[in-house]
């Protein structure tokens, strides 16, 4: 009964959002009454306390891996890749089985629970291997959730603010990115080389963001809301109903066998985004290696490290949901391409010989403007290419090709820094970015057009 009932509110609502475009004649108009889902809500709070959990642990690692553990750059050039690349299969996985299942809650609450489990397991880890190991499974589970959880967002957003819906969940998601650190710096602070009293509180809020998570957010079923929506409108425009349901969403029905394809991976407009992500993402280096190289410039102590965490998701968390009005506003590829150029700014700033205060802040404020015109952007872009059948899978698609450039984006980068040296390997990665970023520019152009065509159908 519950499933039927969230499907139903989710058709409503596209139902309602339809409405309105047709009263007022301009979809603009109708966007801006259009408010932010409480299932977006209900998950933004989720990903709060999640991100806390998870990146009070991420703002230490570098340290306790090139400090305490004494490893060189290269080796943390290896366990950073990993942290990235261990969801890119999982990822597709995971919003594979959220649509054929037509569940994404319960798969995402999987992966969640996965990775509260690997925060257990951090507390009684002391060797590299073993710290190794668990960040691997940390990645899965992070990996197995995030496909699902967009596709809930997707489901239950109007689609002309799906920008707006994805920059509101990332602003609470964000929230949490600053907080972890924040509360990773007052416990070294407070307590110097104190990593088990970070591991402790991460645990503890990977918990309740799994309660939040299984209490309070519906278990929406995207493919069966599409059903029902398509069937309400055949009956409101006075059209016949299907004889034995033969529309061309047969596979959406309730209690019916999805027929599940991954023709979707053949469109032009999938393929251009698929393969202009993964080439930017090459160029990606991870944000661990910045902040390492702003300390390894600046010199400041080891204890106002994850501080840097907290300035870059600061700016994250203020520009996610401008971002995101921007992009249903101008484009989502045009400000997706367009954020990368953040990207540029923030190596040259991290790669200035004697920076100082100013540069640390640009480094940290373009790394936030980067994230908050990327993350959200790409899953609502994503979204909006497939159809509702496989719209999880779209979305881990993207972000899996993400992740695996990542990987080795970082590996590579490990590596120059160990045989360049900091600054030359910051200048290098910056200059093949900026032959990039024009390249991606005129690949994914044509996509906001089409993605304006669809909507006005």
């Amino acid at each position: 009964m519950r499933s039927t009932s969230s499907a139903e509110t989710v058709a409503a609502a596209g139902a309602s959002s339809a409405t309105a475009v047709r009263r007022t004649g301009s979809p603009r108009a109708s966007s801006r009454r259009v408010r932010v889902s409480s299932v977006v809500v209900a998950l933004g709070f989720v990903s709060l306390l999640t991100d806390i959990s998870s990146e009070a642990v991420s703002a230490v690692l570098p340290l306790f891996i090139t400090g305490a553990l004494g490893m060189s750059t290269l080796t943390y050039g290896f366990v950073d890749g990993l942290m990235q690349g261990a969801t890119a299969l999982v990822r597709v996985v995971g919003g594979w089985a959220s649509d054929r299942g037509d569940h994404p809650k319960w798969v995402a609450f999987l992966g969640y629970g996965v990775s509260a489990l690997t925060r257990a397991g951090l507390l009684l880890a002391s060797g590299f291997l073993a710290i190794t190991a668990l960040v691997a499974v940390d990645r899965v589970g992070k990996g197995m959730r995030t496909a699902p959880r967009d596709a809930m967002i997707a489901a239950s957003s109007d689609p002309r603010t799906l920008g707006r819906s994805f920059g509101v969940h990332r602003t609470f998601d964000t929230v949490g990115a600053a907080l972890g650190p924040l509360a990773a710096f007052v416990v070294l602070w407070a307590i110097p080389n104190g990593y088990r009293t970070v591991f402790v509180i991460s645990f503890g809020c990977a918990v309740l963001g799994l309660a939040v998570l299984g209490l309070m957010v519906p278990d929406l079923r995207p493919r069966r809301a599409a059903w029902l929506e398509r069937h309400r409108v055949r009956e409101e425009r006075g059209l016949p109903k299907c004889k034995g349901c033969t529309c061309d969403l047969t596979a959406l029905a309730p209690g019916g066998k999805q027929s599940f394809s991954w023709r979707f991976l053949t469109e032009p407009g999938v393929r251009r985004l698929m393969g202009v992500a993964g080439l930017l993402a090459l160029l990606t280096v991870g944000d661990g290696f910045v902040y390492l190289s702003l300390q390894t410039r600046d010199g400041f102590a080891s204890k106002w490290f994850p501080l840097l965490y907290v300035g870059t998701n600061a700016a994250y968390m203020c520009l996610a949901t401008p971002m995101g009005r921007l992009a249903d506003r101008i484009g989502r590829a045009k400000v997706f391409v367009a954020s990368h150029v953040a990207l540029l700014g923030a190596y040259l700033c991290a790669a200035v010989v004697g920076g100082g205060t100013a540069s640390t802040v640009a480094t940290l404020a373009l790394l936030g403007l980067f994230y908050a015109g990327t993350d959200g952007v790409l899953s609502a872009l994503a979204g909006r290419l497939a159809g509702p059948a496989v719209r999880g899978s779209a979305i881990g698609t993207a972000q899996g090709v993400v992740a695996g450039s990542r990987m080795c984006a970082s590996w590579l980068f490990g590596l120059a820094w160990f045989t360049l040296g900091r600054s030359p390997a910051m200048l290098l990665v910056a200059g093949l970015l900026a032959v990039a970023v024009p390249v991606a520019w005129r690949t994914l152009r044509p996509l906001d057009a089409r993605l304006r065509t669809q909507a006005a159908a």
